[in-house]
């Protein structure tokens, strides 16, 4: 058994019955169900969805994506050993959590493999929403640079590099590209304000202007018990990406709730708090990755460039990464989910057959 077998690197070629084309993005795979299918889970599992709710199955790999671009190894390795257990496990016990601190639903119907959730179909707001309790990263590079105005938001004079900032700050950007907003540039992952959400609430796909104090309050409170229970473990929640969405319940009620992933490494920075208290900076984040692309090869800029992409793309394509540095990620992402979770991640020797043969024997999706 090679490590690469280990590896789910491609997940879009299962075969999971469905009549719509699979969509692939960075990290996870979305099979939407038929209408059959999806109306007969329903009704056999309980969900508490709308009965007629279009369903997905989502199938996470290894992948790793870093400044916009997919990276591989030595040794055939197209992915990261452990990390889309480790970033599903994460995610799974924040939602959990989530729900017991009375906080809001999640996408999440059901996990029917390490690799796998059953979702449902939810309209997304068109922000992510970016939390952050410390100035560092590009918000830092651009402070450093005298910017003092963050999505609307005046800064004080004097900020430290890595240090607390006064009050947790949302600085929001597009998911996607949006048209048409005044104001807001036609590009994907443009910073925005609460101003520009506010007189074009619905452009963003917030059902009432109200929502708006919704997601801010959720984004608040999630972002409080991640934080609280990182700090259980000695662990420092520095910032992180949320996503929203609406769905509607078995009662006809429209809610607001999590979308994506929350917490996990790939979508925030956690830092060591004991090593950082020492004055270390030791990520147990995707950072770590980045840092090390950043240094390894010659000309940083060509990942910190937007509009040298065609460059970055052939340096992710043409480029063999170091065995050590992939496991060096793995071990990052499989430690900080075993910290968080409290359970070991189990690699294992066959995850595409182990869901093929779950998703078969239990729920009837397989051709």
């Amino acid at each position: 058994m090679s490590l690469a077998d280990q590896v789910l690197a491609v997940n879009d070629d299962l075969p999971i019955r469905t009549n719509k084309p699979v969509h692939s993005g960075k990290v996870r795979s979305v099979y939407w169900l038929t209408e059959e299918d999806s109306q007969r889970l329903i009704k056999e599992k309980g969900y508490d969805v709308s009965p007629d709710a279009p369903l997905a199955i989502m199938v996470i790999s290894d992948r790793i994506s870093a400044f916009d671009c997919i990276w591989h190894g030595e040794g055939g390795l197209k992915g990261v050993p452990g990390k889309g257990a480790a970033l599903n496990a994460i995610s799974n016990h924040w939602f959990k959590l989530f729900k017991e601190n009375g906080l809001a639903d999640s996408h999440i119907l059901d996990i029917p493999h390490p690799f796998v959730w059953i979702v449902q179909k939810a309209k997304p707001v068109m922000i992510e929403a970016i939390c952050r309790k410390y100035i560092t990263g590009s918000m830092w590079r651009a402070y450093e640079k005298g910017e003092r105005e963050f999505c609307g938001i005046e800064m004080p004079e004097g900020l430290e590099k890595d240090k607390q900032l006064p009050e947790l700050l949302i600085t929001p950007s597009t998911k996607g590209i949006l048209k048409g907003i005044p104001g807001v540039p036609e590009a994907d992952d443009v910073n925005i304000t609460r101003k520009n959400i506010e007189e074009n609430f619905a452009a963003f796909n917030f059902t009432k202007a109200d929502d708006i104090n919704v997601y801010e309050t959720l984004l608040k409170e999630g972002f409080g018990v991640i934080s609280e229970a990182l700090a259980c473990v000695e662990q420092t929640f520095v910032d992180t990406k949320f996503e929203f969405g609406y769905v509607t319940d078995a009662a006809g009620n429209e809610k607001l709730i999590y979308m994506d992933e929350v917490g996990t490494p790939d979508s925030s920075r956690i830092w060591d708090t004991k090593e950082y208290n020492s004055g270390n900076i030791v990520e147990n984040s995707k950072e770590g990755f980045r840092q090390f692309l950043l240094n390894h090869f010659p000309d940083p800029d060509i990942l910190l460039n937007k509009e040298r992409m065609p460059e970055r793309e052939a340096l992710a394509r043409d480029n063999v990464l170091p065995l050590d540095a992939l496991m060096d990620i793995s071990k990052t992402y499989t430690s900080i989910a075993e910290t968080i979770t409290g359970q070991p991640v189990v690699l294992s020797d066959n995850p595409k057959q182990e869901i093929i043969d779950i998703l078969s024997s239990q729920y009837g999706l397989i051709d």
